[in-house]
């Protein structure tokens, strides 16, 4: 299982706000019923490294489905194969050390 983080911009909107067209890109997510987590600065996926790879694919592809001519994607991927990995497992291991006395 992987992670993966997404942000897409597109860049030329007659509008500064973008909750419009990250909400098209959501409905993907939502389509394909695979566990994310939105949050302020990009959407958080879990899942098979393939199915994630589509995905980015097609929310990438949503803007300009819309109408924009030009649409900046960063993608950061945690693929790790030595043992299990979740958004939670991600977030427990950190909570883990907070609670841990140095």
């Amino acid at each position: 299982m992987a992670v993966m983080e997404i942000s897409i911009i597109p860049i030329g909107t007659a509008s500064t706000s973008l909750s419009q067209w990250v909400a098209h890109c959501v409905r993907i997510l939502e389509e394909r019923g695979v566990k994310y987590e939105l949050t302020s600065m990009g959407t958080q996926i879990e899942g098979q490294l393939e199915e994630l790879m589509e995905i980015a694919k097609r929310m990438h592809e949503q803007p300009f489905l819309r109408g924009a001519k030009r649409v900046l994607t960063i993608i950061k991927i945690d693929d790790r194969r030595d043992k299990p990995l979740s958004l939670e497992s991600k977030r427990q291991s950190v909570r883990e050390k907070l609670n841990r006395k140095a």
